[in-house]
């Protein structure tokens, strides 16, 4: 009896666990409403989005062509945008301010069924806005020095409108220009690479004027709060993360930028937004100190950035280059680790980390050999079941005795009644005669719970499972089952576990294990089926491993 309660109380945690889920999802952080799009360009300048001290250039509203526009940008401006195409990714930068407006993943469809439509990572468009700055902040005033410097307000020029890596290039560079008025001249040189979802953001300032330039770098990502994507019981976080040697990785939640703007004085770390599956990140040189700050606009947008601490000079005469980086692509762990140190944390396994990471591992060991994510779960779950089947192998013994005494146990309820404290008085001397540990069967179940927990988060966060197909009508593992077949197999298979163990003497207790089956399938009907395939090996291997010990092993003992 106090095995079915330990087992009715782990089903209804993982229950309680999958309607937390469901209740971040419909209750959690949602779009914040925008304000009128109907901005001038005056407002667009004098946005809150440029790190505090920056001096602002004006755009110059006389001139037509220097005048981004706003009809279709919302509270974003844009002049003109160049497009940049490499084997794996597609890119719009505008030349307002240089910014990175849009990004197309090339090897990743948005659908399985619309192979030919591109996932948009980064977006301008005002409902769903997630975007790339750079540029530089100036002091207010400061003594015979140059006074100008490119910001994501300025008007930069390029000599094409469309540029692409040929099939016998590395590398691409894209230079985008401007000219101070005293005659320094800035480029801002992006720079990709074959295969790369990381590239270059070089800034390279030639100053041909007769004083020196100063200036502070800085580098932020803005966004909105993505729309609503309609997944039920799925919940996984969107929002600002940051990673420094001393706190290593750290969240920092929209609701967070709501109550207080960051600011935070980092050597060697990086900033980013992060999505499910995917992310946009500025690493900075690492060994140079930057300022890390957020902003929450009142429209709706997030901005998430760093300045550097210190200004750079640049004297009369001089050239200077300002180095950085920007990934923009999926979690790939391998890639994500040599990017930069702690980036591959962005993969949130949660607590749980340190067991997650070897079963990735596995996992992914697994699939080398196989070159199929369907059977590579199947093939890991049965490894995990085979190092557990020691302890399985004790919990499936208690409960083989357990289910001997049930009719004694059944007898003494009769006997007892309603007097609970002579009935188990009466169960703990037969426990003691008999030699059986109540709770025998549940302390091994409890050993495997977190390891169980581990590969729930490794297989809903790793962006392999998406898109990747099994067999059949399963063609993406990050998706629901479309006819529902592994989820009622998995109702099936609970319900034979059910059949396999001792009864609850409790006839209350009794009829909510038999609707366990009925909630589970209901809810794992909306899971991922990577998920649910997980589920339905696990308890397939169970039913067979606690029939061949019930049957075979304690038959010949």
């Amino acid at each position: 009896m106090e095995q079915q309660r330990f087992f009715l109380f782990i089903a209804l945690a993982i229950i309680s666990f999958l309607l937390w889920d469901a209740w971040q999802k419909d209750f959690g952080p949602k779009p914040v409403q925008t304000v009128s799009t109907q901005q001038t360009i005056n407002q667009v300048q004098q946005s809150a989005d440029i790190p505090e001290g920056a001096d602002i250039p004006a755009v110059s509203a006389t001139s037509p062509s220097n005048i981004p526009h706003a009809s279709q940008q919302g509270a974003l401006g844009t002049n003109q945008q160049i497009i940049i195409e490499t084997d794996v990714i597609r890119v719009a930068i505008d030349t307002l301010g240089g910014d990175v407006r849009k990004l197309d993943l090339l090897n990743y469809p948005v659908d399985v069924k619309k192979p030919e439509e591109k996932f948009r990572l980064l977006n301008d468009d005002n409902n769903n806005i997630f975007i790339a700055q750079s540029g530089f902040a100036r002091k207010k005033s400061r003594d015979n020095s140059v006074t100008s410097a490119p910001n994501h307000n300025t008007i930069y020029k390029t000599a094409k409108n469309h540029y692409q890596l040929a099939s016998d290039q590395q590398t691409l560079e894209v230079p985008f220009t401007w000219v101070s008025k005293e005659g320094v001249e800035f480029t801002k040189m992006f720079v990709f690479k074959r295969g790369e979802y990381l590239f270059d953001v070089k800034h390279i300032i030639n100053n041909k004027a007769n004083a020196p330039w100063y200036g502070n770098l800085y580098q932020q990502i803005q966004r909105k709060v993505p729309e609503d994507s309609g997944r039920a019981f799925i919940y996984t976080y969107t929002g600002g993360v940051y990673y420094s040697p001393e706190d290593k990785y750290q969240k920092y939640k929209f609701d967070d930028m709501d109550d207080k703007d960051l600011k935070k004085d980092i050597t060697g770390g990086w900033a980013a937004m992060i999505q499910h599956y995917f992310l946009g990140a500025w690493i900075p040189a690492e060994n140079e100190p930057f300022t890390y700050y957020s902003r929450a606009k009142k429209d709706g947008r997030y901005v998430l950035g760093m300045k550097s601490t210190q200004e750079y000079k640049v004297d009369a005469g001089s050239v200077a280059t300002v180095n950085s980086h920007m990934f923009v692509g999926p979690k790939l762990q391998d890639m994500l680790e040599e990017v930069a140190p702690g980036l591959e944390l962005t993969v949130d396994y949660g607590a749980l980390t340190f067991i997650a990471k070897p079963i990735f591992w596995l996992l992914e060991h697994i699939h080398s050999l196989v070159k199929n994510w369907g059977w590579s779960i199947i093939l890991l779950t049965l490894i995990i079941k085979l190092a557990f089947y020691k302890l399985s192998e004790t919990s499936y013994k208690s409960m083989a005795n357990m289910r001997k005494v049930q009719p004694r146990m059944q007898a003494l309820k009769e006997r007892y009644g309603d007097d609970k404290q002579k009935l188990n008085q009466a169960l703990m001397d037969l426990y003691k005669k008999e030699k059986i540990n109540p709770l025998g069967g549940c302390l091994p179940i409890l050993v495997q719970i977190p390891v169980f927990i581990a590969l729930y988060w490794v297989l809903l966060e790793s962006v392999e499972m998406r898109q990747a197909e099994w067999i059949l009508w399963i063609k993406d593992m990050s998706s629901a089952d479309p006819y529902f077949i592994l989820p009622v197999l998995m109702g099936v298979t609970m319900l034979i576990q059910q059949k396999l163990n001792p009864a609850p003497l409790d006839p209350i207790q009794a009829k909510i294990m038999m609707m366990l089956p009925i909630v589970f399938t209901v809810f794992f009907a909306f899971f991922p089926a990577g998920l649910v395939l997980y589920w339905v090996a696990n308890n397939t291997l169970s039913i067979a491993q606690q029939w061949y010990i019930t049957r075979i092993v304690l038959e010949k003992g």
